[in-house]
């Protein structure tokens, strides 16, 4: 298996005028292409920093990051933008959908994002809807959804661009058991096509479906579980 990420000795600290908070702890990691990874670890111990960093939405104090063979430690933002839209999909606790746009509108942003012709958005946005089983809700707005369709549609949009890698943030926090499990399974359907997933749980029962679970503490990681 190849990695697609290999992280080593990052670090990252945050800094105001009375306090230094350490994120990153000389963190090293790899997660190989097609695997799911879960990320466990109490409140404030650097999950968030970490998908952060690996989403290309931070960069690192020091320490490397090698992301498909690129390292990407030192790029700018406009580089990890550029990398970010092209590969990365986001998957977050409160779904982070567009009160304004309909479900459809909500779907094709990406493609807009990295310049898809209106006709290939169309047949890209209704496949993915289709295959999310929320179609029916193609002109709704995000309010008039439940909470677990939102998430379906937060799927979808993740996934239109055909991303590499997924990043879930609490992907069932805000839904009940019944909803969460139809998630847990969408998200493990599409690792199966072929997806990398990287999960950030509190949850051991979501945790089971990964391949294994990173556990961190204090900013680096402390335990591996494997699951296969």
């Amino acid at each position: 298996m190849n990695n697609m990420i290999k992280i080593t000795d990052l670090e990252k600290t945050y800094r105001t005028e009375e306090v230094e908070t350490v994120a990153l702890n000389k963190l090293s990691l790899e997660v190989g292409e097609g695997e799911f990874v879960a990320i466990m670890g109490p409140s404030g111990c650097g999950k968030t920093t970490l998908m952060n960093i690996l989403g290309l939405l931070d960069d690192p104090d020091n320490g490397s990051f090698v992301f498909n063979g690129i390292e990407v430690a030192r790029f700018n933002e406009r580089k990890r933008a550029q990398l970010r839209k092209h590969n990365i999909g986001f998957v977050f606790q409160s779904f982070n959908l567009i009160d304004e746009l309909t479900v459809f509108e909500n779907v094709e942003l990406p493609l807009i994002y990295t310049g898809v012709k209106a006709g290939e958005r169309k047949s890209k946005v209704e496949e993915v809807l289709d295959r999310m089983q929320i179609m029916h809700r193609r002109n709704h707005f995000p309010q008039q959804l439940s909470g677990g369709q939102q998430q379906r549609v937060a799927i979808a949009r993740a996934v239109v661009n055909n991303p590499k890698l997924i990043l879930a943030d609490e992907p069932t926090g805000n839904l009940d058991s019944s909803n969460g499990n139809e998630v847990m399974q969408l998200l493990t359907d599409l690792n199966t096509a072929g997806t990398t997933i990287i999960m950030v749980t509190h949850s051991e029962h979501d945790a089971r479906y990964s391949h294994r679970t990173v556990r961190m503490l204090d900013g680096q990681t402390v335990l591996e579980d494997i699951l296969i």
